[in-house]
């Protein structure tokens, strides 16, 4: 079944969509293009929560406002910040995947420093959490090659947005990586109907058939 294994698409809570009917019409667009399930990866930031639990509340009400109606089965995730000392924020297992053993974790947007490793090896080894790290392709602007290959040396699953496909160097990146037998995430990073729309169509163009089949599995896989 294909997974959107991250998206934006609960209305409200980020500055993904911004309303109910928003959000069901992305769920519309993803249902359209093949997708059968998504994952509701809200952006969790440590250092603007008052807690995991109040992000927990946000995240249950926003979800139940188009449970009912949603065109597509929802798994309830987040998108984590890397922030320094958040391997130790307490209750972060709680923002892994619902029923399963996989985080989706995000680096920040900035060059690379040692501390970020420390961070998602703890947060693996601390809650036996298996770590997405979140549109590795976006780093390339940040990261040198020695750093990149560091990341990648990580025992994770590199998460692709689809977008990559749709510019040379991200795409050349992302083709090295699969050639090369990495096991990939795949996932939309949809945020509206426009600019950032579900875009599984073009990932479906660009890539051979059994691409997402792996990330296909991952819920499956890892769940408890």
């Amino acid at each position: 079944m294909l997974t959107d294994l991250h998206c934006h698409i609960l209305p409200g809570i980020d500055d993904g969509a911004k309303d109910r009917e928003m959000s069901l019409a992305m769920l519309d667009m993803m249902k359209e293009q093949g997708v059968g399930r998504a994952v509701a990866t809200p952006h969790f930031y440590a250092h603007r929560e008052k807690s995991v639990e109040a992000f927990l509340e946000k995240r249950r009400a926003a979800f139940q406002s188009i449970a009912e109606s949603s065109p597509l089965p929802i798994i309830l995730g987040a998108e984590v910040a890397i922030e320094h000392g958040i391997s130790e924020l307490p209750g972060i297992e709680r923002l892994a995947f619902e029923n399963t053993g996989l985080i989706l974790l995000e680096l920040p947007y900035r060059g690379f420093e040692s501390w970020m490793t420390g961070e998602i090896e703890a947060v693996s080894a601390e809650y036996g959490l298996k770590v997405i790290l979140a549109h590795v392709h976006r780093y390339l602007e940040y990261y040198s090659k020695e750093e990149m290959e560091r990341i990648l040396g990580l025992d994770v699953i590199p998460q692709i947005n689809n977008e990559a496909f749709t510019t040379f160097r991200e795409r050349h990146f992302v083709k090295r990586l699969i050639k090369e037998g990495r096991r990939l995430a795949f996932g939309s990073d949809a945020h509206n109907l426009t600019a950032r729309r579900p875009n599984w169509d073009v990932l479906r163009k660009k890539t051979e058939k059994g691409t997402t089949e792996f990330s296909d599995s991952l819920v499956e896989k890892y769940k408890e």
